[in-house]
């Protein structure tokens, strides 16, 4: 779910607690505090230089948007990692018709051989019977 701008721009300022319209690494590590989690300098630090483009060593309101971004797409991929992977259940790295088959009958969706590999089919962009995992993200994507 991605967030607005005027979430954006409340969190920055709960963060920024001298109010100079950019965040320290210090005020990071004291804000994760608040919300119960820990974060040494030396990471706070890291994580700053990470986004920095302008190298004052601190976040701008833009940074400070590009790093929550950047949080969302990897939570957003480690979910739909964690759903291939119930999918995928036979340990080849791929999605089968088979493996298909046996997640949607274990949802209550029944289905035969025959119409789970013509679901495959039609996000199968390389024409290998399988999905892999760039597919299946292309398909939930959709």
């Amino acid at each position: 779910m991605a967030s607005t701008p005027k979430t954006f721009s409340k969190v920055f300022n709960r963060f920024d607690v001298n109010g100079d319209g950019k965040i320290s690494p210090a005020e990071l590590v004291e804000a994760m505090q608040t919300i119960g989690q820990q974060l040494s300098i030396k990471d706070a630090e890291a994580v700053v230089e990470s986004v920095d483009s302008d190298g004052d060593g601190m976040l701008s309101m833009e940074e400070f948007k590009k790093l929550m971004e950047e949080g969302e797409d990897a939570g957003e991929e480690r979910e739909l990692r964690e759903a291939f992977e119930m999918y995928e259940m036979e340990g080849e790295g791929c999605i089968t018709a088979k493996s298909l088959k046996r997640m949607l009958s274990r949802l209550g969706s029944s289905r035969n051989v025959e119409e789970c590999t013509a679901m495959i089919r039609q996000f199968d962009l390389n024409g290998d019977g399988v999905l892999s995992f760039e597919e299946f993200k292309a398909m939930m994507m959709a």
